[in-house]
């Protein structure tokens, strides 16, 4: 199982938002918005503080991704 940021980027190109801007405005260090774009596992108050940002549900941002045995 793992996790993919794919919604969050397409937000933040829909929304015209750099990703440093974001992490800058929100608050996260390069190192975490290095494992977002990596799509590596981030703390779920990056996730919320987000959400704040945007005004979304994590959903919005994230998904699961079930891999086959």
């Amino acid at each position: 199982m793992g996790v993919s940021y794919k919604p969050l980027l397409k937000l933040l190109i829909d929304k015209d938002i750099k990703k440093t801007k974001m992490a800058s405005d929100i608050g996260i260090s390069t190192s975490t918005l290095y494992k977002l774009t990596k799509d590596e596992y981030v703390s779920l108050d990056v996730l919320v503080r987000i959400c704040a940002y945007f005004k979304c549900q994590i959903s919005d941002i994230c998904e699961v991704i079930h891999k086959e045995d």
